[in-house]
């Protein structure tokens, strides 16, 4: 079994914006989202352009997240930044720490536009927002859910339900031991850090859990 996930992404908005009053305003947007999700971009980019005739957004694809987060780093040293990149969440704190980006709260609040921030699950939210006022540093886009894959074959050489997958942790443990006993060499693998598999567990939805004693770093068991 293995799960496949895509880190979570935020828009850094307010790098640079290029145009004159008398012209369109053009709007840079670097991107990493290629394939099917890369033409959903350039669809949403269409549709805001044909909405709004006095701006125009160009949706540009900068490689995975990595690159494009280096790629807007030094475009933004030499004075060439896009308007909107997109980075994962925690090149969230990266871009800030570069004094790269301006904040989306302020963007929003220097544009007049009422933003409720609260529309967001906290525990996505929380990845984007500055941690002493809670206002978004930058905006959620493309959070993603880590996905689980199991083999049914392998599933009924260990004697297992291919119908029936795991849908407990305790259930994952469990599945995990008996493929591995029916002679695979890993009972289950994770395509991601295993953080990621921490975080799921301990942060459901949009519920947080309860420290049972204060100050004991304890996780309740229930929610």
């Amino acid at each position: 079994m293995k799960p496949l996930h895509y880190t979570a992404s935020a828009l850094a908005l307010g790098l640079a914006l290029m145009g004159n009053a008398q012209a369109v305003t053009t709007i840079p947007f670097w991107h990493s989202m290629e394939g099917e999700l890369g033409k959903e971009v350039d669809s949403l980019a269409q549709r805001f352009n044909a909405e709004n005739p006095d701006y125009k957004i160009v949706p540009t694809y900068k490689g995975n997240y990595e690159q494009n987060l280096s790629a807007g780093i030094a475009a933004f040293r030499t004075g060439n930044a896009p308007a909107i990149l997109q980075v994962y969440e925690v090149g969230t704190a990266t871009m800030m720490a570069s004094k790269a980006i301006k904040p989306v709260y302020d963007v929003f609040k220097e544009a007049g536009i009422q933003f409720d921030e609260s529309q967001f699950v906290p525990t996505v939210s929380g990845y984007y927002s500055d941690s002493k006022t809670g206002h978004l540093l930058s905006q959620p886009f493309n959070s993603s859910t880590p996905v689980l894959y199991y083999n049914k074959d392998a599933f009924k050489k260990a004697g297992l339900d291919p119908e029936q997958p795991p849908k407990t942790w305790q259930d994952l443990a469990d599945y995990a031991a008996k493929l591995k006993a029916s002679g695979m060499k890993c009972g289950y693998a994770s395509g991601w850090q295993g953080w990621i598999q921490l975080e799921n567990r301990h942060l459901p939805g949009d519920r947080r859990r309860h420290v049972r004693r204060a100050g004991s770093g304890h996780h309740d068991a229930d929610l």
